[in-house]
């Protein structure tokens, strides 16, 4: 149990089973892993009263009630791209609390959001979003039958040797500036360009190509 975290009630009515059962404290505490002073409590609590149930109030406050969870959902979808730590920082200047990196954390999921890398995707200006959605719509009443004709296809760039090489290195502050800490890049690193397709047949083979590929020469 967390500290300051009530028991739970299945776990308080097996201490108040044993209890009546003659076991002593001290062997229900150690059976269940809890303080002596906890197990105590609970069943002096039972003697009282004749319950097991929490009084209201008990139990570690959290330092963010649902007001601010709102207000931290807010900002975690307006600034997305934002760290955690940057976020950290936000909240204790509008909240006015002092609030550590894991505690916003914690928070950012219960407002059921999670950290994630992004997905690359290319960027669409509004007139390429216009012929995308056009495009769409003019193909919108196409039948199975006469998608089974297309033949899609697409090509791709790599480089050779260099590609993402080099992106991280394990160093020490010092090391900066040690050429063997270096990512290696070239002003026009050596490429190889291949166009594939694929239709309701299956797909094609993959084709190298020398120098760019336009829709004349895809034809």
């Amino acid at each position: 149990m967390g500290r300051g975290s009530p028991i739970p009630p299945m776990l308080r009515r097996k201490i108040v089973e044993q209890y009546q059962k003659g076991v002593s404290q001290r062997k229900i505490a150690k059976s269940l892993k809890l303080s002596s002073s906890t197990v105590h409590n609970i069943i002096q609590r039972f003697r009282e009263s004749g319950t097991i149930s929490v009084r209201k109030g008990q139990g570690r406050k959290t330092i963010l009630d649902a007001r601010d969870l709102r207000a931290l959902r807010r900002h975690c979808i307006t600034y997305r791209n934002a760290t955690v730590m940057e976020i950290t920082t936000w909240a204790q200047e509008y909240f006015q609390k002092t609030l550590s990196v894991n505690t916003i954390h914690r928070a950012i999921h219960r407002c059921r959001l999670k950290l994630y890398r992004s997905k690359k995707r290319p960027y669409l200006n509004m007139i390429q979003k216009r012929r995308r959605f056009l495009w769409a719509k003019a193909h919108l009443k196409w039948t199975v039958a006469k998608w089974k004709t297309v033949l899609w296809s697409d090509e791709s760039k790599f480089e050779v040797l260099f590609g993402k090489l080099g992106r991280h290195v394990i160093r020490t502050k010092e090391d900066k500036d040690n050429p063997s800490c270096y990512q290696r890049s070239v002003q026009k690193p050596a490429s190889l360009m291949v166009w594939g397709c694929m239709s309701v047949c299956g797909m094609g083979s993959l084709h190298i190509w020398k120098g760019t590929i336009n829709a004349e020469r895809a034809q």
